[in-house]
């Protein structure tokens, strides 16, 4: 640990902070959305499912260009956000967030929605027989028959949003103690061709990976491994 210089610790608590932040949003908004996609019969689903796991297959690059224009000073959410007084989001904490936000999306919706299905109607049924509301329904019956797929989604959440490059480096730059994040900090240190500095932060990432994966393999039911 003594290659983490000061600037590598704020790269490292920023991440953390990030991850926690977006992983909190993603379960808060994600939930509702994974309970809709998986109970609705509406013709939305097909494309609302699409456009929740686009994040899977298109280039981070492309999400983060496109989100620059969308927050950036000609764009509609930037004329937004400059018209309430809270300034430009790119490159800013906050455009990190929103746009982690956006890229883990499936990695929370789909486990969730996953866990939903598989919960099938006879619980809620039976609850609803007890006289138990919808809302009481959902708190005693469905999250404790889900909370395999609540964990999966808020590690896969927290991991993805700690492993991202692409998307920040276009929303946030490279601003130290700002919107550097362990990702790009490792990125300025092989520019740099300080190898062990880069090492160090990688070999890290490298083991979060490994317990991640670990993690998920003793969370996950048997039968879903795989």
């Amino acid at each position: 640990m003594s290659w983490l210089d000061t600037s590598d610790w704020l790269a490292l608590l920023l991440t953390a902070r990030l991850a926690a932040v977006t992983t909190l949003l993603l379960l808060v908004f994600g939930t509702p959305l994974a309970w809709w996609l998986a109970h609705t019969r509406s013709s939305w689903k097909g494309p609302v499912s699409a456009l929740v796991a686009m994040p899977l297959i298109l280039p981070p690059t492309v999400l983060g260009f496109y989100l620059l224009l969308f927050m950036g000073p000609e764009g509609w959410l930037g004329r937004l956000t400059q018209a309430f007084g809270w300034g430009l989001l790119p490159f800013s904490f906050a455009g990190l967030v929103i746009a982690s936000f956006l890229y883990s999306l499936p990695f929370v919706v789909q486990p969730l929605q996953n866990a939903f299905t598989a919960i099938g109607s006879a619980p809620l049924e039976a609850a609803a027989s007890l006289r138990a509301s919808p809302l009481d329904a959902f708190f005693t019956v469905v999250i404790p028959h889900a909370m395999s797929g609540f964990l999966t989604a808020t590690v896969l959440g927290f991991a993805h949003t700690v492993g991202e490059f692409g998307v920040v480096l276009m929303i946030g730059g490279n601003i130290p103690n700002a919107t550097q994040v362990v990702s790009v900090r490792i990125y300025a240190h092989v520019e740099a061709m300080e190898y062990a500095h880069a090492h160090t932060l990688a070999g890290g990432l490298v083991l979060f990976s490994f317990l991640v994966l670990v993690l998920l393999n003793r969370v996950q039911p048997s039968g879903s491994r795989g």
